[in-house]
């Protein structure tokens, strides 16, 4: 469980702010990744926020770019590159725990969020909305030209998914989908 940056009072499952202090945390890159900000104002905005988004890279193996919001830190990837990230933070997954998937998802269920569509940090045209993947209860807000979104706490949902088998799933899923 991420703690609070400000208070360490513990942060529950896909919230970033505390309910203690009031203080944003970022639980999606800190202490999780060696990142810079590179430009702290990009031409794209967020979102939600209506902001200029931060170009920040993650030092993988070299550079590796993505775009974040300062405030709600939600995270903008050009295509493919949520892909990279997540195979190089999770890598030798050789099988799938139906029950700590299970776990993940209802840990992380927002039942009360809504449904809110929002337009695309490049083009401003509304983003489309996706589950990512086979039982990862990640909806995604996808640009089909420039990229994907993610809310705070979304990819570490992601990861925590794919370290438990989902990637794995939703091959095995797509496979068979193929065979028909």
């Amino acid at each position: 469980m991420a703690k609070c940056n400000n208070c360490s009072a513990p942060l529950p499952a896909n919230n970033n702010k505390c309910v203690y202090c009031g203080t944003r945390n970022d639980v999606d890159l800190n202490s999780k990744y060696d990142y810079s900000i590179i430009r702290k104002e990009s031409d794209r905005l967020c979102p939600h926020c209506d902001k200029p988004l931060q170009i920040i890279d993650l030092n993988l193996k070299g550079s590796f770019l993505i775009e974040r919001c300062g405030d709600c830190f939600g995270l903008f990837f050009d295509p493919g590159k949520i892909e990279t990230l997540l195979e190089s933070a999770v890598s030798n997954v050789f099988d799938s725990n139906w029950q700590h998937l299970d776990t993940i998802n209802n840990d992380r269920y927002q039942g009360d969020k809504k449904v809110k569509y929002i337009k695309c940090p490049a083009c401003h045209a509304f983003m489309s909305r996706v589950n990512f993947g086979y039982r990862s209860g990640v909806v995604i807000d996808r640009c089909t030209s420039h990229g994907i979104w993610l809310d705070s706490g979304e990819i570490t949902h992601l990861m925590e998914w794919k370290k438990a088998g989902g990637q794995l799933l939703h091959d095995r899923e797509k496979e068979s989908e193929t065979r028909k």
